[in-house]
């Protein structure tokens, strides 16, 4: 008898091992993003008659660590852009991939200011919120200053450590991460969407510019993206 009791409490104790094991190595895309994370975008161009919509990606992916961030799309897995944000440094770098071009533009903080005064915004809180990719996010009320008859609305959460992730873009002042929103880029705006969320690590050299691009100015990267037009 006292040795079938023994049998039963090392089969409970092994199960109960193997338990918290299983929890653990689930927790990761379950459990909720605090400063490190993915996030997967379905994107759509705004514009479909835009002379570059037909190298609009249909997905965006977002992976960031604490101050740095970088946005990574691709059409057909030919065309591929990346957007890398260094809120430390505050320099954002724009990488192009396409056949034989590998380019890089990086931007210091003037330079971003600039252009995001072409794409001013008008921000208005709202008391409305609803759920995206499982996190609640608030929806706010924006306004293209420059042009006031167009108007749409965007969703942010506060459910993640990533206060000053829009330092860098045109939703300056926005305290969350961006789940629902638009963006212009190279002439070219696009409409992200969350559409998932990855608890994941993220490996340092993520945010490193890779040795083969060529590093170029401003004005040599809107001459490529001219040229495709």
């Amino acid at each position: 008898m006292a040795k079938k009791l023994f049998s039963l409490k090392y089969l409970f104790s092994a199960l109960a091992v193997v338990l918290a094991l299983t929890l653990t190595c689930c927790k990761g895309e379950d459990s909720k993003v605090s400063d490190e994370g993915q996030i997967e975008y379905e994107t759509k161009v705004v514009d479909e008659n835009h002379p570059l919509a037909g190298l609009a990606p249909s997905s965006a992916t977002l992976k960031f660590k604490k101050d740095k961030f970088i946005m990574e799309m691709s059409t057909m897995g030919m065309f591929n852009t990346m957007f890398m944000a260094d809120f430390t440094n505050k320099t954002l770098t724009q990488m192009v991939k396409f056949m034989d071009v590998k380019q890089a533009c990086i931007e210091n903080e003037k330079e971003v200011l600039l252009e995001n005064s072409m794409y001013k915004l008008k921000i208005e809180e709202t008391n409305d919120t609803k759920v995206i990719a499982g996190y609640k996010c608030h929806k706010i009320k924006v306004t293209m200053v420059n042009d006031p008859t167009v108007t749409f609305d965007a969703y942010y959460t506060k459910e993640m450590q990533v206060e000053n992730v829009n330092s860098l873009s045109p939703y300056v002042g926005v305290k969350g991460m961006l789940m629902q929103y638009r963006l212009k880029k190279m002439g070219l705006e696009l409409q992200f969407t969350a559409k998932k969320v990855k608890n994941v690590e993220i490996p340092d050299n993520t945010f490193e510019l890779p040795a083969y691009y060529k590093i170029v100015d401003k004005a040599e990267m809107q001459k490529f993206f001219s040229g495709l037009q």
